[in-house]
């Protein structure tokens, strides 16, 4: 046979052969919560595949025609030749409609996977040292995550995405001193622009995607050379990694992992509807559509557009508009603070050691705290996109449901907070087995036992009543 001698012409030239024996032996732990970066990863293939076939019927341009196609309620009516194409991949293109629909739960299943790996790496340290690039790696493909769903979700230019346009247009132009330049630069012209679905088009197939693959590359490279995190356990040390080999067990679960989301995104595009274009209509300048909510990545920037007070400053003799802050500013800082994360914690606790062990959110209260409070800050404000919804469905003014975000917005990540806080400081002081097995008393901090003037020990007044841990007294 010529495969044999032709592999070891191969092998003589490039050596492969006992790189593929050392990567095909690499271990990975087993445990359910590492998935969640490969349903990220397979969630992108599945984009790119769905995308691409989408991009072969769509056709990005602003010019009006009058449509003629499938959809009966809408024959006759002027409408872009985008919003057109987009009609005819939903009803005349052949599995069109489906591979759509899997496009667009695709992209909300790649944010969402992100997002949850994210938390899982915040809450048992896999950031700190020598993983703080990797995170940072990470941090970005959130961003451009977000950017992209953004983009994909306004090319078909029907009324919901165009009202989403028309405030990315409003956002931009907040901007002091640059916003003009930077909205014009975005949008080839003011708004609307016959321009922008052209660049919005390169930006999302060409430009994020190009990006988007570099990075999960580097992430993945980094990730091979550094070896895996894994929880504690028993013969697990931070010298070694307890799991499955490459080959076959864990290649073989991985791509069942594939299989499987595919399978699922599958179903979803043939049997969930989402983003019915055909019910909002063509887009048109004048008119805003509501009630109009993005999808859910974007919901917390909505959100704080609606409950942000009506406040405008002046700084430096330029007008600081109100979206500047809400739309600009909190985007900024959040992802300002959680690339600085890493550091910010070895500052403060001054730990600089090297970690392969992941820790338990339990056993560090401060950081648990801190992030339990800003996941409630940021649900929040995902629900206060919805206040108008909310006054509907329950019959009050939608000034009312608009204080009561402004409110919760300030006073329930606090409160969380605090209680994650002592509820885990408790936990840990009394070596409970489960966080809800604390008893009532380990809540009070326990104090250091009284010294006389020399350091010596002396018994404690009667009645002191604080908890210990070690005491069997009830």
């Amino acid at each position: 046979m010529i495969t044999r001698p032709l592999a070891r012409w191969f092998d003589d030239r490039l050596r492969a052969s006992s790189f593929a024996h050392h990567a095909l032996n690499k271990v990975f732990p087993d445990d359910w919560s590492f998935m969640l970066g490969e349903i990220a990863l397979y969630s992108f293939v599945i984009l790119v595949l769905t995308g691409t076939f989408l991009t072969f019927f769509f056709t990005p341009s602003s010019k009006e025609i009058v449509y003629q196609g499938s959809y009966a309620p809408l024959r006759g009516t002027r409408m872009s030749e985008a919003y057109a194409s987009v009609l005819k991949i939903s009803f005349d293109v052949r599995g069109g409609l489906v591979f759509r629909q899997m496009h667009h739960w695709a992209a909300n299943l790649f944010v969402a996977a992100i997002v949850i790996h994210l938390v899982r790496i915040f809450f048992t340290g896999a950031f700190r040292r020598p993983r703080e690039l990797n995170w940072l790696i990470g941090v970005t493909l959130l961003a451009l995550g977000i950017f992209n769903g953004f983009t994909g979700y306004s090319l078909p230019d029907d009324l919901l995405s165009g009202t989403g346009l028309r405030i990315a247009y409003s956002i931009a132009l907040s901007i002091p001193v640059v916003g003009t330049w930077t909205a014009f630069l975005i949008f080839g012209g003011e708004f609307p622009s016959q321009d922008i679905l052209r660049r919005l088009l390169i930006t999302h197939i060409m430009i994020v995607p190009a990006l988007l693959v570099a990075l999960i590359s580097a992430h993945l490279a980094i990730l091979w050379r550094q070896k895996h995190t894994q929880f504690r356990g028993r013969g697990r040390t931070e010298t070694n990694v307890v799991g499955s080999k490459l080959w076959p067990t864990y290649a073989a679960k991985s791509l069942g992992l594939f299989f499987g989301i595919a399978a699922v995104l599958g179903a979803f595009g043939g049997l969930l509807q989402i983003n019915p274009i055909w019910l909002y209509g063509p887009f048109s300048p004048s008119t805003v559509t509501s009630p109009a909510q993005p999808d859910w990545y974007l919901g917390w920037v909505e959100g704080a557009l609606r409950i942000f007070p009506p406040w405008e400053f002046r700084s430096f003799g330029h007008a600081v508009p109100n979206p500047f802050y809400p739309a600009v500013l909190l985007p900024g800082v959040t992802f300002l603070i959680l690339y600085a994360w890493p550091f910010l914690e070895r500052w403060a606790t001054g730990d600089r050691a090297e970690h392969h062990l992941l820790d338990r959110a339990r056993d560090h209260p401060a950081r648990t705290a801190i992030g339990a409070g800003a996941f409630t800050f940021y649900v929040v404000l995902h629900f206060a996109a919805s206040n108008d919804l909310l006054a509907k469905t329950f019959l009050v003014s939608v000034s009312a449901v608009t204080w009561a975000f402004r409110i919760l917005v300030v006073t329930l990540p606090v409160l969380v907070g605090a209680i994650t806080y002592a509820w885990l400081s408790a936990v840990h002081r009394s070596e409970a087995e489960g966080v809800l097995r604390v008893p009532l008393a380990a809540f009070v901090p326990v104090e250091p036992p009284p010294t006389d003037d020399e350091g010596e020990h002396v018994e404690p007044p009667p009645g002191h009543g604080l908890y210990d841990p070690r005491s069997t007294a009830p």
